[in-house]
């Protein structure tokens, strides 16, 4: 029998200085002219933040193949260690073990179509209430992909 997941109550402080960090990112990324026709770009960026810390669970600003693991497991959707390492290499262009935030917020607003960002999408859908209309997708999924 798994316990409810408890709701963190203390933990504004201990996150206080990794949320001013992250947050200091949001805002470069929000200056970045490159995103400037993202549109609702701080509601991303605020939700990316939260997620972020969720499963940054040493707390040192980085996302580790620990992390990535529990997150999967936690999404419903175990990856193999191999897997898990493509998908962190996928994110930093494979010169880091680690996701950090930058490299995190890069792939979720990035055009290419990497294995997290589909997965914190399908984790977004699962999220809300209203049921998927079964049958393939629509045409312009698949055109539109790289």
């Amino acid at each position: 029998e798994m316990a409810a997941p408890r709701r963190p109550s203390g933990r504004g402080l201990r996150r206080a200085p990794q949320d001013g960090r992250l947050e200091e990112i949001n805002k470069e990324f929000l200056c970045d002219p490159k995103f400037s026709d993202e549109e609702d770009l701080e509601e991303k960026l605020a939700v990316f933040k939260e997620k972020y810390m969720e499963f940054d669970l040493n707390n040192q600003g980085e996302i580790d193949l620990m992390s990535v693991k529990r997150m999967m497991e936690k999404m419903g959707a175990p990856k193999t260690h191999l897997e898990l390492k493509k998908m962190i290499s996928e994110v930093t262009g494979g010169v880091s073990e680690t996701i950090s935030y930058q490299d995190f917020v890069n792939v979720m607003l990035g055009k290419r179509s990497a294995v997290l960002k589909l997965v914190m999408m399908f984790e977004g859908k699962a999220n809300e209430s209203n049921p998927k209309p079964s049958g393939p997708p629509p045409e312009r999924d698949i055109a539109s992909l790289p």
